[in-house]
Order: C-alpha cells, then structure tokens, then sequence
C-alpha cells in the first residue's frame, strides 16, 4: 500500500470514529438515564413500602418459551404482585392503549418509543406461568420519573408520581402467607442461581423480534392473513392466532 493510499485509509478511520463518537454517547446517555430512572424508584419503592409487606426484587431477568423478560421492579406482597416499569423520560407524552408506539416530544422534536403497555403484557403473562400465581392477581405499573407531562389520556397503571400510594390500593389480600413465602423463595434462588446476563437478554429481544413463527408479544403461533379492508386490502401479512386478544402483527 502506498502512502496516498495509507494516508487515505487512516482519514477514512477517523472521520467514521468521529462520527460515531455521537452515536456512542446517545446509547450512553440512554443507557444512563435508563439506570438513574431504576434507581430513582427503587428508593421511592424503599421509601414509601414497607419491607414486611412487600418483598422486593430489581432488575431480574426470567425465562420463557419465547425468549426472556427483564423486569425492572417486582414486589411480592399479600395483596399481590407488582411489576414496575421505569421510563425515564422528559417533555411531553402521547400515546394510547392501542397504539403500537407512543410519542415523547422535548425541544420541539419528536421520539418514538415502544408502547410500554404491550412490555408489561408479555411481563405479566411470563411471571405469572413462572412462578406459578394467578395472571389476576399480577398488576403491571408503567412509572414515569423524568419531568413529563401526559398530554393524552393514558391507562390507569400510568403515572408519574405517588407509586408507593397507587400500589397501596389494592388492600385485598389475595395471597396467603405460605404462598407469598414460597413465590419470594423461588425469585431469592433463581436469582443466586441464574446466569442469564442484560446480553443475553438482548440477544433474545434481537431473536423474538425477527421470528417469522412466534408472536413476540404474546409467544402464541404467528399464522398467515388477507387484509379484508382498508389501504391494504388483499396484501398478506403475519398475525397473532390470539386474535383479538393479541393484536401483534407482522408484514410479510
């Protein structure tokens, strides 16, 4: 290689390691945000529940047929079980139950971001059949710490403020004691003895998402459909055989 072409090889090496320079810091940056917001409820969750009552756990990763979940907060209490998810997040919110993603607009620009809804029902279904407790009796929270304001009208299970008096709602005491001993014995020795990693995790979202034959929603079989109506009509595309309940659809 001669030195025209040396010279040309080491330009091209740091302009693409200065451009990515940017794209770095914003994985960290989220990355960041994303550990300053867990830790922000873990210590209104501390703060606000007692630990008698309510047994916590953090940032435990869980198998299933269809992969795995990482769940930011679960608490495991008589009145049930609680699976919280920490968005940290600044500007305004819109979104819907419905909708595939919702909006986060800050400084007149717009991001989109997964409808944190859809996370939690798959969470749900997956603590449920892991440790074996009734799907009614697993509540799912969707918690936003960042300074945010709700600009359309969100389901019930989300907030922004006051987490420890939403959980406190349910008075019911819906789990027996023994019960509640036996689902926290199992969630203290899966996590001293589980070697499933954040990477590991990624990996499987990467797989779940790619999947042709698995609905990665729900893990119920994808099968084949016919748009009947509307701009598509007659195109083909890959749809959640728990139709209705699962809404998850793919193009083909």
């Amino acid at each position: 290689m001669d030195d025209s072409a040396t010279a040309l090889l080491i330009i091209l090496v740091i302009i693409g390691f200065v451009w990515l320079i940017p794209q770095m810091r914003e994985k960290i940056l989220i990355l960041f945000r994303g550990w300053i917001g867990e830790k922000k409820t873990t210590f209104y969750l501390w703060l606000s529940l007692n630990s008698k009552d309510y047994r916590k756990f953090h940032d435990v990763i869980i198998p299933s047929e269809n992969g795995t979940t990482q769940i930011d907060h679960l608490l495991v209490s008589p009145y049930g079980l609680f699976i919280v998810e920490t968005k940290n997040k600044k500007g305004w919110i819109f979104g819907s139950k419905g909708q595939k993603n919702w909006t986060q607009s800050l400084y007149g620009n717009n991001y989109s971001f997964q409808n944190p809804t859809r996370q939690t029902f798959r969470q749900k279904k997956i603590v449920s059949e892991f440790l074996g407790v009734n799907e009614s009796n697993v509540h799912t929270i969707i918690y936003f710490v960042g300074n945010c304001k709700f600009k359309t009208e969100l389901p019930d299970n989300v907030i922004r403020s006051r987490l420890g008096k939403y959980i406190k709602q349910f008075k019911d005491r819906v789990i027996p004691p023994k019960e509640v001993d036996r689902v926290v014995g199992e969630i203290e020795y899966y996590v001293s003895e589980s070697s499933l990693t954040t990477r590991d995790h990624v990996q499987s979202l990467h797989e779940r998402h790619n999947s042709t034959t698995a609905c990665p929603k729900c893990g119920s079989n994808l099968v084949e459909r016919t748009a009947k109506k509307g701009p598509n009509a007659g195109t083909k595309f890959l749809g959640c055989e728990n139709y209705p309940k699962c809404r998850f659809t793919k193009d083909i």
